[in-house]
């Protein structure tokens, strides 16, 4: 199903599109190929959005926090705003201090894309990001989609392809709340479980410092499952710095997470080819969202699935480097289960 979803500054006109399969409904707008609604049921059978997001198109256009947004080229942070391939420097715009955060201005989730297929269960957009579009090089070439397969499992799969050298890095920036979306104050109280044995500490402006700090003895120790807001104000510097979890963990295993509510029985797995997890606890969300719902700090949780950030400053880091005409793909699925 598609129906209207509002008009952008530029006249343009944003759709929404319904997908469902074995009892999950998802709408996604061509907007940014955001994740807008979530409706998944409870032990009980009772449906809940479980996502974060806005009303309408006006809603993502004016207002920040990249609810449900595709992230690209690049998810989260380049320290300098800057980083070296084929030998040059590539110059992004700064706009987190002297940073590049989520690729820069104009990101991926303000403009429009174009819908190549839309089925019950699975739509496809696609977007064509011109060379040195925000500072990357390379014309390039770019679909998701997103598919239920019917046993509980939210498909996400990117592709790429790109006529130079350039950088793909791509995720999805939901912020998730399985209480449901308006129920805001239940979201730090989620249990979460990562099998994470590190995660990389960042400077002052959210910068890998390039340590990849054992979890054990820390707040950051999510192996066996806890309350997110356990340790949320524990005395540890790296909360301290960040006002609470926005740190990347690594990815070794299958699930790479698990968060489940303990009041409706509702659970996701999060399952990634990515060698990282970044865990936000939403410490500066400040905005209205659907239906009215204030959403203020803490009110969801992401769980962004990534390349580690700044790896492309860091000499041991894997690079989201692909080479020209190679085609980039990766997927992430957020599988649910309710009891």
């Amino acid at each position: 199903m598609e129906m209207k979803f509002g008009n952008l500054h530029s006249g343009e006109a944003a759709s929404l599109y319904t997908i469902q399969n074995g009892g999950i409904t998802a709408k996604i707008t061509d907007l940014g190929a955001t994740l807008v609604e979530l409706w998944v049921p409870d032990a009980a059978g009772n449906l809940a959005d479980v996502v974060l997001g806005y009303d309408n198109a006006e809603g993502y256009e004016q207002n920040g926090g990249f609810l449900g947004a595709t992230v690209g080229r690049n998810a989260n942070r380049i320290g300098g705003a800057r980083f070296p391939l084929d030998g040059k420097t590539c110059v992004l715009t700064p706009n987190e201090g002297e940073n590049n955060l989520h690729s820069g201005p104009a990101p991926y989730n303000v403009r429009l894309w174009t819908v190549l297929d839309h089925e019950q269960d699975a739509v496809t957009l696609s977007l064509l990001s011109p060379d040195m579009d925000q500072g990357f090089p390379g014309n390039a070439r770019i679909t998701v989609t997103y598919r239920l397969d019917g046993e509980g499992g939210l498909h996400i799969l990117y592709r790429g392809v790109s006529d130079k050298d350039t950088v793909f890095n791509m995720t999805n920036h939901s912020y998730f709340n399985l209480a449901g979306q308006e129920k805001t104050e239940k979201a730090i109280h989620q249990i979460l479980s990562m099998p994470a044995r590190h995660f990389c500490p960042d400077d002052a402006e959210n910068i890998p410092t390039g340590e990849e700090r054992p979890v054990a003895g820390t707040p950051m120790d999510f192996r066996v499952p806890k309350p997110i807001a356990r340790d949320l104000d524990a005395d540890y510097e790296p909360l301290h710095l960040q006002g609470g979890y926005d740190h990347n963990f690594e990815v070794f295993c299958s699930p790479c997470a698990t968060l489940t509510d303990p009041d409706s029985g509702r659970g996701m797995a999060v399952y990634t080819d990515c060698p990282g997890i970044q865990l936000y606890s939403g410490n500066y969300l400040n905005q209205t969202g659907k239906g009215g719902v204030y959403y203020g700090k803490h009110s969801g949780i992401a769980l962004e699935t990534q390349f580690y950030p700044d790896a492309l400053n860091k000499p041991n880091w894997k690079k989201p480097i692909v080479p020209r005409e190679k085609v980039y793909t990766s997927e992430t699925i957020y599988r649910f289960s309710w009891k």
